[in-house]
C-alpha cells in the first residue's frame, strides 16, 4: 500500500510538472479567448453564458476557463481556477475588446456612425421578406436533403452546423437554423472578416484613392528590403514577412489576438523571411496590417471608423454587422466581424454581381476577378483574401467557386457559373465537416 501511495504521489507531481510546462504558459491565452468570446457572444448576440460555454467555448483547453458576466458593467472575465484572469469590455458600436491592466476604461472613445437604407425593399436589397419563388430547374427534394444533412440529428455533436442559406438568382431557395439560432442571430465570421477588409481596398481603388501595386505605405520599411513589399503582396498573403499562424501553441497569431494592444503592428514589425511574391503563407497579422494601412488613408480616426460602414457594410444593408476593434481603436480586420447569416449572404451577392449593388457599382468588376485569381505559389488555394476552388479542393463543386472562410467552418461561397451563393455557419470545419458534400449536393440540385 505504501508503494502504491508513493507511485500515486509521484504521478501527481509529474502531472503537475507536465501541466506547468505545457499548459500554464497558455493560461493567459485561454482566459483571453474565453473572456472575449463570452463578452462578444453575450452582449452582441444576447446568448446566455451556458450557450456560449457549450458552443463557442467548447474547445480543448478553452473549456478549462471559468467565466463571469457583469451585466451592469458590460464586461466579462475569465480565469483558470483563479489564475491569469482576463477581462473583455463591451462598448456599443465597437463590440467587445479584450483589455489589459493598462487600458483606461474611463477614457472617451469614438464609435462609427451608422446609416439605415432601403429596409422596406425585398431581400437582398432590403429586409422585407421575399415571396416564394419556385424554379423549374431545381430539384427541391435533393436540395432540402442536402441542407438537412448538414445539421446534427438530436443528441449528436458531429457536424455542429448552426445555419445554412442557399440563394439562387437573388432568391432564397433554402434556409435552415439549428436550435437556439434564427435569422436574427449574429454570428462571428472569424476570418471571413479578412474578405471584408480586402473589399475596402477595391472600393478605394475604384474611387481613385489607392493603388495596390505601389509599395505599401509603411514608413518603418523605407530603409530596408521590406520597402519592396506592395499592398498587392499583402492582399495575396505572399509578402515574405516572417509569421507563425498556429492556434495550438503560443505563436504570433495568438499573441496578437489575445495580448496585443495594437494588432496592426504585429506583422509590421516582422523581418523578411522570403523575397516578396515568392512564398505564400496565411497570416492574420497581414490582414490587421492592412487594417492599419486603411486607417492611414483618412485624416481622422472617425473617418476611418465610418468608412467601413458607409462605403460597404451599411451600403449593402448589412445593418446587423459589427466589426470589433482592438485597444487602440483599429478594426480587427482579420477575425472579428459579426452579422446575421442573411447579411453575410448579402456580401456574397455583392461579389456574385461583381461589385454592383442594386444599380450602384461599389468596386470595379475586375476586382471580383482579382480576388478570385490564384496567388503566386498558393497552388490554386488562395486569391486576394479569399479562398479558391481552382485547385479542386472541393471536387464536386465548380472550379470557379471562391469563398470567404473562417475558423470552425464559417463560409460565404460564391458560384459565378451557377448564379449561386451559399452560406454555412457552425463550429466544425473541413475535413470534419463535409463541405464537399454540402456544396456538391446543392450544385447537383440545380439543373443548368
Amino acid at each position: 500500500m505504501k508503494k502504491i501511495l508513493q507511485l500515486i504521489g509521484i504521478s501527481a507531481v509529474i502531472g503537475l510538472l507536465y501541466f506547468g510546462f505545457t499548459t500554464y504558459p497558455k493560461l493567459d491565452l485561454i482566459s483571453g479567448f474565453s473572456a472575449k468570446s463570452i463578452a462578444s457572444g453575450h452582449f452582441i448576440d444576447h446568448r446566455s453564458q451556458e450557450l456560449i460555454e457549450q458552443g463557442d467555448n467548447d474547445i480543448n483547453l478553452i473549456d478549462l476557463a471559468q467565466n463571469t458576466i457583469d451585466e451592469k458593467g458590460l464586461f466579462a472575465t475569465a480565469s483558470v481556477n483563479g489564475v491569469k484572469e482576463r477581462k473583455a469590455i463591451y462598448r456599443e458600436g465597437l463590440g467587445a475588446t479584450l483589455i489589459n491592466d493598462n487600458f483606461d476604461t474611463t477614457k472617451p472613445y469614438l464609435v462609427p456612425k451608422r446609416t439605415s437604407s432601403k429596409a422596406h425593399l425585398v431581400y437582398p436589397y432590403g429586409d422585407a421578406e421575399q415571396q416564394d419563388t419556385v424554379f423549374s430547374n431545381i430539384d427541391y427534394d435533393q436540395l432540402n436533403r442536402t441542407v438537412e444533412n448538414a445539421f446534427d440529428k438530436k443528441g449528436q455533436k458531429n457536424k455542429r452546423t448552426r445555419s445554412v442559406i442557399v440563394i439562387y438568382k437573388d432568391k432564397i431557395i433554402a434556409e435552415k437554423y439549428d436550435t437556439g439560432f434564427d435569422k436574427n442571430s449574429k454570428l462571428l465570421g472569424w476570418s471571413m472578416t479578412k474578405s471584408i477588409t480586402a473589399t475596402l481596398f477595391g472600393i478605394l481603388e475604384k474611387q481613385g484613392k489607392f493603388n495596390i501595386y505601389q509599395p505599401a505605405p509603411i514608413p518603418e520599411w523605407a530603409n530596408d528590403a521590406r520597402k519592396k513589399i506592395t499592398t498587392n503582396d499583402l492582399l495575396h498573403m505572399n509578402s515574405g514577412l516572417e509569421w507563425e499562424e498556429n492556434y495550438g501553441v503560443i505563436s504570433d497569431v495568438t499573441k496578437m489576438l489575445f495580448q496585443a494592444e495594437d494588432m496592426t503592428r504585429s506583422q509590421l514589425e516582422k523581418p523578411l523571411a522570403f523575397q516578396p511574391n515568392t512564398h505564400w503563407y496565411y497570416s492574420s497579422g497581414t490582414t490587421n496590417l492592412l487594417s492599419g494601412i486603411l486607417r492611414k488613408q483618412f485624416r481622422t480616426h472617425q473617418e476611418y471608423l465610418d468608412f467601413w460602414y458607409s462605403a460597404l457594410i451599411d451600403k449593402i444593408g448589412m445593418h446587423s454587422m459589427i466589426v470589433e476593434t482592438d485597444m487602440m481603436g483599429n478594426y480587427v480586420g482579420s477575425s472579428y466581424g459579426w452579422a446575421t447569416m442573411r447579411d453575410w449572404a448579402k456580401f456574397g451577392l455583392l461579389y456574385l454581381h461583381q461589385g454592383n449593388w442594386n444599380g450602384e457599382q461599389l468596386f470595379k468588376p475586375n476586382w471580383a476577378k482579382y480576388v478570385a485569381t490564384p496567388t503566386n505559389t498558393s497552388n490554386g488555394q488562395y486569391g486576394g483574401q479569399f479562398w479558391l476552388n481552382a485547385g479542386a479542393r472541393f471536387p464536386d463543386a465548380p472550379k470557379d467557386l471562391y469563398f470567404a472562410s473562417g475558423f470552425q467552418g464559417q463560409m460565404v461561397a460564391i458560384f459565378p457559373s451557377h448564379d449561386l451563393v451559399v452560406v454555412r455557419m457552425g463550429l466544425k470545419e473541413d475535413p470534419e465537416f463535409n463541405f464537399n458534400g454540402l456544396l456538391g449536393g446543392i450544385v447537383r440540385s440545380i439543373k443548368k
